[in-house]
């Protein structure tokens, strides 16, 4: 398996791909105006209560108030940590309207629905998250072994026993990242002052600044992708701008010094991503059709509630028989959404209908290779297995857009519907509404304003109907083209 990090460095804009076996699988995109908050700390307003939904919004200076539920509020004891409870307390118990807050956001604003966000506060480096307000040490769930989990943890507290004892502590736990596995405690070493000296510099500028204020924001993502997105096996970390590699060697020589050597400045007259055909990805991928190798197909959409996933043999006749066929088509499906979802960064509840399966033994092989080809993921999912009316049901965490949020809009036409109101449609409600204003005012005749394919079938197929409506209400009926209306769009002008 071979892996590559390429790195697209704009004015406007930066972009990371991740390309695996030459294959795009994941997708980042930070835009100047649009930057990504996830992680950063802000120094908040709560606006409000709400005690139903165990909730509150927060001020955080942007445009929509943050949303923190009561399980993401923890008080504090005498020293500063957090008090965990077993049963959430009440919201009302917790926080009161006009009350300063630290925050963090763990979720982009999505849609219409503002950040969310946590008081469960950590910062981080290469292979360590620091959290202030708790003792706990956690390992990746990604680090398998118990032998290396062990050995981390050890590594954790003896360095920071070593560092107290010379007089540089701090309270606090910290999480091992998956990047920590087999790492030396010389590696770990470099972490731990550098995460206490950081919550130092932020606890002062909670003390001094106001509310709403930023306290902390993360990296910029050429360096976020440096410091969360490079593994052990990435082979090349390409990065197209000169002044961006300079700012990343920089960082990866102070705090990823294993990476060092595997970042290239791309100099070449070709655009990085179009050399690696990310570019014609990235425009597939705004599609809700996909085709498998077999002449099966996918059919993916995605609403406000969750994402759907269908599953479609297409031209795929097989060799054998049927049963056979379904197989081989659902287990390429399964690599296929795999990576669907990573490239198109679908979370939340997802709902896959693969091709009914008799055989207990082929569904099993199925969710496997779903299973299988999601361990890659940087983004932590979970699948029940096969319900009873033959679904696969899986969620997918979701901290910021998906693709098509981020590059598109809804529609202006169609509203985000899909569909539009056929042309004929259009004619009989324009006749319905001819006899409502008839039947309401007075007037000599009456003037249709439509565009370009309503007016032509009304004169041309409705023409009968037009004449019969004009004989009806005694008035004569003019037709106008209106180039900017759209096939929904017409008025009624009373002459």
């Amino acid at each position: 398996m071979s892996e590559e990090l390429l790195i697209n460095v704009a004015p406007t804009e930066t972009r990371v791909a991740l390309v695996e076996n030459g294959v795009l699988q994941e997708v980042y995109l930070e835009r100047s105006a649009r930057r990504g908050i996830v992680g950063n700390i802000y120094k908040g307003k709560v606006i409000r209560v709400l005690p139903g939904m165990q909730a509150a919004f927060v001020d955080i200076g942007l445009e929509r108030a943050g949303f923190i539920h009561a399980s993401d509020i923890a008080p504090l004891d005498d020293e500063g940590m957090e008090a965990r409870e077993a049963e959430v307390a009440d919201i009302r118990a917790l926080v009161r309207e006009g009350q300063s807050l630290i925050v963090q956001v763990v979720k982009d604003p999505i849609s219409s629905k503002g950040a969310r966000l946590t008081t469960h506060l950590s910062v981080s480096a290469r292979y360590l998250v620091y959290m202030p307000q708790t003792r706990h040490i956690g390992i990746s769930n990604r680090i398998e072994a118990e032998s290396e989990r062990e050995r981390l943890r050890q590594l954790v507290e003896a360095a920071s026993q070593r560092l107290a004892e010379g007089g540089l502590s701090a309270d606090g736990g910290f999480i091992l990242r998956t990047v920590a596995e087999g790492v030396s405690e010389e590696e770990l070493l470099r972490d731990i002052p550098f995460l206490y000296k950081l919550w130092g510099e932020l606890e002062l500028r909670i003390k001094e600044r106001a509310v709403p204020s930023v306290i902390y924001e993360d990296l910029p993502l050429f360096m976020r992708a440096l410091r969360d997105l490079a593994r052990p096996y990435t082979e090349k970390i390409r990065i197209d701008s000169r002044e961006a590699h300079g700012r990343a060697a920089e960082f990866a020589g102070k705090y990823a010094p294993e990476i060092a050597g595997r970042l290239e400045h791309y100099p070449g007259e070709r655009p990085l991503f179009d050399l690696y055909g990310v570019e014609e990805e990235i425009r597939k991928a705004l599609h809700n059709k996909v085709t498998l190798k077999s002449g099966g197909y996918l059919i993916i959409e995605q609403t406000e509630a969750m994402s759907t996933i269908d599953v479609n043999t297409g031209a795929f006749v097989g060799h054998r028989n049927l049963e056979e066929t379904i197989f081989k088509t659902n287990l390429e499906a399964a690599t296929s959404i795999a990576r669907q979802l990573r490239l198109r960064n679908l979370g939340g509840i997802i709902i896959i209908d693969f091709i009914d399966m008799k055989d207990p033994e082929h569904q099993r092989q199925v969710l496997r290779t779903l299973e299988k080809t999601l361990e890659r993921d940087h983004a932590k999912s979970s699948i029940t297995g096969v319900s009873e009316l033959g679904l696969v049901e899986m969620t997918r965490k979701r901290t910021r857009e998906s693709l098509g949020q981020i590059l598109c809009e809804s529609c202006p036409v169609c509203g985000g519907r899909g569909t539009l109101k056929s042309a004929e449609t259009v004619c009989f409600e324009i006749f319905r509404e001819i006899l409502r204003e008839a039947r309401a005012y007075d007037s000599e005749k009456i003037m249709v304003l439509a565009s370009q394919v309503v007016i032509d079938l009304l004169l041309d197929e409705e023409s009968a109907n037009v004449a019969d409506l004009e004989e009806f209400i005694r008035r004569p009926i003019q037709f106008q083209v209106e180039p900017i209306y759209n096939q929904e769009q017409y008025d009624i002008v009373l002459v």
